[in-house]
């Protein structure tokens, strides 16, 4: 799941060298932490946070096949 975070984000910026997907468990969960250079943190949260969300529906689709739970935080 951690390359499809990664795949998405670098696919949204110019700066695809800047993407980095950090992922640690924290009490059964697994939280896939993303950062984006800042001057791009607005083309992946997107007008309303409706880029965001669609990520993360991406990402609970995926996580729910695998029956695992995943939380997906964004920054820069």
């Amino acid at each position: 799941m951690k390359d499809l975070i990664e795949f998405i984000a670098k696919s949204l910026v110019d700066n695809a060298d800047a993407v980095v997907v950090n992922e640690f468990k924290d009490r059964g969960t697994t939280v896939l932490e993303l950062r984006v250079a800042p001057e791009e943190v607005g083309r992946v949260i997107g007008r309303e946070g409706k880029v965001a969300n669609s990520i993360r529906t991406l990402l609970r689709v995926a996580a729910n096949r695998q029956h695992k739970r995943v939380v997906l935080e964004i920054g820069d």
